[in-house]
């Protein structure tokens, strides 16, 4: 009898352990950003500074945790072909997954488009923090999506 009182003692800490890591991870973290707190920008080709551009419908996420836990969506009116002439294109874009309730990013997708040329990948600025870049991927229709990843620093 006492053997199986400690075995469900076990078993019900572990699983509230679970449950609170999850929530963690997932919930406790993120704190929604306000269009008027970010401002989105790519980086000149021609003077390899970040230059802010037209970002409308702003919906993000962030973290003070970790500064790769940045994700956003929005919408920009410039062209794909105007982008590319001036501003700097990202080598090896990879969306990080995002929390499954922040519905408007699918970094599965982005990735996906990114590999078959649909979405350009973009810097935003690099080392927005130590070894992180922030990317911004736009789409011919507008749609674009910005987040954080590790650049070369880190990549070793």
């Amino acid at each position: 009898m006492t053997g199986r009182l400690v075995g469900l003692g076990i078993m019900f800490i572990a699983l509230t352990a679970g449950a609170v890591l999850y929530y963690l991870q997932v919930y406790a973290f993120y704190d929604e950003v306000a269009a008027k707190d970010v401002t989105v920008e790519l980086t000149s080709v021609m003077t390899n500074e970040p230059e802010e551009i037209i970002a409308d419908d702003f919906e993000g996420i962030d973290s003070q945790s970790s500064p790769i836990r940045f994700r956003g969506c929005f919408t920009t009116p410039m062209s794909q072909s105007m982008l590319t002439e001036t501003y700097v294109a990202y080598e090896n874009a990879e969306p990080l997954i995002g929390p499954g309730w922040f519905t408007c990013y699918n970094a599965k997708t982005i990735g996906a488009d990114l590999e078959a040329g649909i979405a350009l990948p973009f810097l935003g600025q690099k080392n927005i923090s130590d070894g992180v870049d922030r990317v911004v991927a736009i789409y011919p229709d507008g749609r674009a999506f910005i987040w954080h990843q590790l650049n070369e620093k880190f990549a070793e």
